[in-house]
């Protein structure tokens, strides 16, 4: 169990990045042998094995993913710092310090010093990060590059909207349904995981990162001398998919036409027309014209953050859904912190 405590100042300097190369990290495990991932993936997922069975660029990752040696440390991938460009990132992990390299090479794989997988990060950290660095935009072309535009969307949604919540619900809104694993009990942030540490308001700041791929695998970035990196899943990861989810009995479909009925299904949250027609494969004039009579129905609100207008259900809405789909809709709002 990690224990992060967390004073008014912490929490003040507490963020939100997007980081393409933690979605790209966490998009490699599941297409790990062993490794079965749930319906929204398993389109992207075909593909995906593809690639990382015959592109033989991507040797630097398959000797790191070898069984048994799945360590995530920080030298593998550099703190985020907000940008949706993923070589930015990857220019980040070309420049790392050697010494950290070497360290975490140490600290992260004890006893192996004369494994040749582990070797060059000791001997010429430089070149073995620049090979680390082509295996991933290797990755990136072959299995993620076609979904980012979509992926780029949902990510940044999940900013906007927790920056929204925590504006208007407070501080402890942050933390509350962000992450299966991690447990808020003020001012102490718990984080389950197979290593014990605590940690004192000040020590590092804490930056969340919201992830499409985050079933992949779950970053608790502790390594870090100044930043607690931790990741939760962003919503919509149906966005992926190739067909939708099968409805049995679609009562709601009948009332309101197809459309309109996977447009109120996906309002869990606040959404943009652009966000919806990336999950529902419409056209954004499509979903619009939904939304209007949706909306004139009373089913739906919308408000405007910034440039950005967002819809999202009332409470009519929510109580057609429960009636007539047997769904229950999301609670509002996600929690958030700009």
């Amino acid at each position: 169990m990690i224990r992060i405590e967390l004073d008014e100042a912490s929490l003040g300097a507490t963020r939100i990045a997007v980081s393409p190369l933690r979605d790209a990290f966490c998009a490699m495990h599941l297409v790990l042998p062993g490794r079965h991932p749930s319906w929204p993936y398993q389109e992207w997922v075909v593909r995906a094995r593809e690639v990382w069975r015959e592109d033989d660029r991507l040797r630097p990752l398959w000797e790191l993913f070898a069984e048994g040696r799945r360590v995530v440390s920080d030298f593998l991938l550099p703190r985020p710092f907000g940008t949706v460009h993923v070589h930015e990132e990857l220019a980040a992990l070309r420049t790392t310090d050697p010494a950290f390299v070497r360290a975490q090479a140490a600290v992260c794989y004890p006893g192996m010093a004369d494994a040749p997988f582990l070797r060059p990060y000791l001997e010429d950290p430089e070149t073995a990060c620049a090979a680390l660095a082509d295996a991933y935009a290797a990755y990136w072309e072959g299995a993620l590059e076609p979904y980012w535009p979509t992926m780029r969307r949902l990510v940044e949604d999940e900013v906007l909207v927790r920056a929204r919540t925590f504006a208007t619900e407070g501080i402890d809104a942050l933390f509350t349904g962000l992450e299966s694993r991690a447990r808020w009990t003020p001012p102490v942030l718990e984080l389950t995981k197979h290593v014990d540490a605590a940690y004192a308001p000040g020590d590092r700041r804490l930056v969340l990162v919201p992830l499409v791929f985050a079933e992949g695998c779950r970053l608790y970035s502790t390594d870090d001398p100044e930043v607690f990196a931790v990741s939760f899943q962003a919503r919509g990861a149906a966005a992926l998919r190739e067909r939708p989810e099968p409805v049995a009995a679609d009562r709601l479909g009948l009332l309101l036409g197809r459309g309109r009925a996977a447009v109120l299904r996906e309002l869990g949250g606040p959404l943009t027309t652009t966000g919806l027609a990336d999950r529902l494969g419409l056209a954004p004039s499509t979903v619009s014209e939904h939304l209007a009579a949706l909306s004139e129905a009373g089913v739906v609100t919308r408000h405007r953050v910034g440039r950005a207008v967002y819809y999202q259900l009332t409470d009519t809405g929510r109580s057609l859904l429960a009636l007539l789909a047997g769904e229950i809709a999301g609670e509002g709002v996600l929690r958030a912190v700009g």
